[in-house]
């Protein structure tokens, strides 16, 4: 017959599905056109996670999490169904960056006030590992950070 009914429907994690679906859409349309207006982006992401491909200085200086701006100089923006490649200036140092959306913690377009937060894939469906002895390891991997910076929007509002 079929595989046995899940016990609940994992809405988080579809949802999740459907927002890293968005955010896709989003950069697909600026790598084909540009940004538009004062549209930008704030992109905070995993440095942890495996598929993310940085220079490994950026990594020794960010070896939890990264915020990147999309804004007014990058190049070479490419998006597939995992994740993009972008390359941006660090202090006139063109660096090329592979950010995966499964790394993608936050997507602020301030221009908008639009934002997007995604937990810890831990937090949202313990039972997506499969138990065994490394569970508890990439439990650890994921505990939350307590160093983060809060960036607030007010900051990037224009007064009018």
């Amino acid at each position: 017959m079929t595989d046995e009914p899940s016990e609940t429907i994992a809405y988080g994690r579809l949802m999740h599905r459907a927002m890293r679906s968005l955010i896709q859409s989003v950069l697909e349309g600026v790598a084909e056109t540009g940004l538009p207006g004062e549209h930008h982006f704030f992109i905070t992401f995993d440095t942890r996670h495996p598929d993310v491909d940085i220079a490994p200085w950026l990594h020794d200086r960010y070896p939890g999490e990264m915020t990147i701006v999309i804004q007014h100089w990058f190049d070479d923006l490419s998006v597939d169904d995992d994740g993009f490649r972008v390359t941006l200036n660090f202090g006139d140092n063109p660096e090329p960056l592979r950010i995966p959306f499964d790394s993608i913690l936050t997507f602020v377009d301030p221009s908008v006030e639009f934002g997007l937060r995604f937990e810890t894939q831990v937090e949202d469906d313990p039972d997506d590992e499969p138990p065994g002895d490394d569970a508890a390891e990439d439990e650890a991997e994921h505990e939350p950070h307590h160093d983060a910076e809060v960036v607030r929007l007010d900051t990037f509002r224009k007064n009018h």
